[in-house]
């Protein structure tokens, strides 16, 4: 990608982060007469790019998923730290995604120090400018992944836990637990040595090609449940949240990616042409005949 190119995605990342929470911002605590969300938006932007320097100086993308996590935990944290009335409601949304995070976070990282790099990184790490362009992206993921949340917790209308936080935590810990399954499914067949070089198909991975996504997708609509009944106003666009993590997973970053990557690996493979016409590619299901 052209430097040119990569300044732009930049800097439309930060203005759509701008926007997202301008928009988020209705009806929100305020700090100096200024929505606490747009501190917190800065702060994610920011933080990004202070990583961004070591990783570009060492070319390494061993920061990048540890950084994501820890983004997603300081900011629910400052959000939560800077509203002035924090209810059970905003505790639960607070705990669901630190949980999520932390746990996503290590064993990302872990991931990559045992393969020791990143394939999605190869040919990125070189280019300043599209190495930033993927940090700030990251950013931008964070708010908007986490809409529903920041609204929540930041709005001045608070409620107490009703069928709504019930449901959305049922709904978030079914999404964590086929998430947390797929992962460790995922790594244990990898670490059998008789593997190597194989393609998974047990498991959920027999029900699902991408089931950790199904299950990160699930989890994020269970927050948004839960953080629906006291947002109003503008703050409805936050409800984009749980519609961009299913665009970003299914279109971009995500399936796509990784079923390119599949064919070029394996599409010679009637073995693995045969998974994919009896394998679902998102929700589990059970395989075709």
């Amino acid at each position: 990608m052209k430097p040119l190119s990569s300044i732009f995605f930049t800097l439309i990342s930060v203005s759509l982060g701008l926007l997202f929470t301008s928009a988020l911002s209705f009806n929100t605590f305020q700090f100096g007469g200024v929505s606490i969300l747009f501190f917190v938006t800065l702060y994610i932007f920011i933080l990004q790019w202070i990583i961004f320097i070591p990783a570009y100086v060492k070319q390494t993308e061993h920061y990048f998923d540890l950084t994501g996590s820890m983004t997603y935990i300081t900011s629910i944290l400052l959000v939560t730290f800077f509203s002035q009335n924090i209810d059970l409601r905003d505790i639960l949304i607070s705990s669901l995604i630190i949980v999520w995070a932390s746990r996503l976070g290590l064993f990302l990282s872990k991931r990559v120090a045992n393969a020791g790099e990143d394939t999605r990184f190869i040919h990125i790490k070189p280019n300043f400018f599209q190495f930033l362009m993927t940090w700030t992206i990251q950013g931008l993921w964070v708010l908007m992944t986490a809409g529903m949340a920041f609204a929540a917790l930041s709005s001045k209308n608070k409620l107490g836990l009703d069928l709504f936080a019930v449901i959305g935590s049922l709904i978030w810990l079914l999404g964590f637990v086929i998430e947390v399954i797929s992962d460790k499914q995922k790594t244990n067949f990898k670490n059998n040595p008789s593997n190597e070089g194989r393609f998974i198909q047990e498991g959920l991975w027999s029900w699902s090609r991408h089931p950790n996504y199904f299950g990160e997708i699930i989890l994020w609509i269970g927050i948004a449940v839960i953080a629906y009944p006291v947002i109003e106003g503008w703050q409805y666009f936050a409800l984009l949240s749980p519609i961009f993590v299913i665009f970003l997973l299914t279109k971009v970053s995500g399936i796509n990616l990784l079923e390119r990557q599949g064919m070029k690996r394996w599409g010679h493979e009637e073995e693995y042409l045969n998974y994919l016409k009896r394998t679902s590619s998102l929700i589990p299901l059970p395989p075709k005949n």
